[in-house]
């Protein structure tokens, strides 16, 4: 029997459907999951961890071992993609854009771990697929369309996948340019597609953050697919993300 759960967390909408071998306890688990990643990095919570750390009243010595390590990949991804992912681009921490993608990995890893092998997280349009959907079939993933809310540009489909969208449709062209300190332009709209959701969504932020010189760091990127919207409406996708219909 399908379990499923939606409900409003980390300034998104959480979904979590698991095609098999679920339970409400276990999503039970896995939305307290959310709730503690919210309070811990929350950017807007003067009481989170992320909050008193960027202020001076948290030693790093004394954070959660969870934020120790998420300060510790985003400098091994701040590394990775030349300087664009910076968490601290806007002058003060914000890991925003690797802790929503790593929590929903995370949660992923434990359902796994707990039997659940059929399933897909869903954190505000970033997704982790395991396994198969109702009735058997691979899950697939459609990419919001960057002009038109209610369609979708292009569909992935599969048994494993991660797949992070960064975008310009909602809140305009707000991603930062850190070797300009200017909002980039030239993409409208970048998803990567690979095995880890919190890397997928930090390289598909600073892919955005590049602008045109994005589209040939990611097509050198090992492991890991993506699509590109540009600014004019131009589609691009690497031979790994071929449309599946």
């Amino acid at each position: 029997m399908t379990e499923f759960r939606a409900q409003e967390c980390m300034g998104t909408v959480i979904s979590v459907e698991i095609a098999a071998g679920g339970s409400a306890a276990l999503l039970d688990e896995v939305f307290a999951w959310f709730d503690e990643v919210d309070a811990r990095f929350s950017t807007f919570k003067d009481d989170s961890e992320v909050c008193r750390l960027d202020r001076g009243a948290l030693a790093l010595a004394d954070a959660s071992p969870d934020l120790r390590h998420v300060l510790s990949r985003c400098a091994d991804l701040w590394s990775e993609t030349d300087g664009y992912f910076d968490a601290y681009v806007t002058g003060r921490l914000d890991p925003s854009g690797f802790v929503k993608g790593w929590s929903a990995q995370v949660a992923s890893d434990r359902l796994l771990a707990a039997g659940a092998t059929d399933h897909c997280v869903n954190a505000g349009g970033d997704l982790r697929v395991r396994g198969h959907a109702a009735g058997g079939r691979p899950w697939r993933v459609g990419i919001r369309h960057p002009w038109e809310a209610l369609a979708t540009c292009h569909t992935v489909a599969g048994t494993d996948l991660a797949v992070a969208t960064s975008g310009v449709y909602e809140r305009g062209h707000h991603v930062i340019d850190p070797r300009r300190g200017r909002p980039a332009k030239g993409l409208r709209s970048v998803t990567v597609v690979g095995p880890d959701l919190g890397t997928a969504d930090a390289y598909a932020t600073a892919a955005l953050a590049m602008g045109r010189a994005g589209l040939q760091w990611l097509a050198g990127l090992a492991g890991y697919a993506c699509v590109v919207v540009t600014d004019e409406g131009r589609k691009l996708s690497t031979r790994a993300l071929a449309p599946t219909g």
